[in-house]
């Protein structure tokens, strides 16, 4: 059985779906400069990119490829993002997808570390939209746990320049706080962002 499942954090982000309303699409998010469409769009895209990586393929053609942007949301989102979350869940639940080498957003891991990015890009990202839109978010304490280290590994001085473009600088967060607080710190977000704080 892999380290990692995936289920627990796309399932959260299916939930979240139903409580994105189309008036919230130009609302802002934890992420900075980016909208609730502009999330929604890099979630879609990288669902795509971490389930290549799983299956070490990438479709040829014009097919979609991952990316942000808050024109470009598949109008269709709805329907197929947790289809899309599903394909993920499934590509890493196979014990190929952990062997050897993988690469996704032109990054190249070991597989075993890919399984980890690919869980706190759904974690915070969940997150992120669960902020923006004004819902629960809840994070399972083996998820919390994976993702904490990540964050934590990521904030070491020796990651800086591994860590830009990937979050922002960290965020204080005392050291009392509960962990997932303590992720989202380290991850570069405030765990009480709120959109009027934006």
């Amino acid at each position: 059985m892999p380290a990692i499942d995936l289920e627990s954090a796309a399932r959260e982000v299916v939930r979240l779906l139903d409580g994105v309303t189309e008036d919230r699409m130009d609302d802002p998010t934890p992420c900075a400069g980016t909208s609730v469409a502009g999330l929604l769009d890099h979630v879609m895209g990288l669902t795509l990119a971490f389930t290549w990586a799983a299956r070490k393929s990438v479709p040829d053609g014009d097919g979609p490829r991952p990316g942000i942007g808050t024109a470009r949301l598949d109008p269709h989102w709805r329907a197929l993002l947790p289809r899309r979350l599903d394909d993920l869940v499934a590509a890493w639940r196979d014990p190929a997808a952990w062997e050897g080498t993988t690469e996704a957003g032109g990054v190249r891991l070991p597989a075993e570390q890919m399984a980890v990015v690919a869980l706190d890009e759904l974690v915070l990202h969940g997150w992120d939209l669960a902020r923006a839109t004004g819902q629960s978010f809840a994070c399972s304490p083996a998820d919390t746990e994976a993702v904490l280290a990540f964050t934590t590994a990521a904030a070491r001085p020796e990651q800086a320049a591994g860590r830009e473009g990937l979050f922002g600088p960290v965020v204080e967060v005392p050291e009392s706080a509960p962990a997932f607080d303590r992720a989202l710190g380290l991850a570069g977000r405030d765990p009480a962002w709120t959109p009027e704080s934006a």
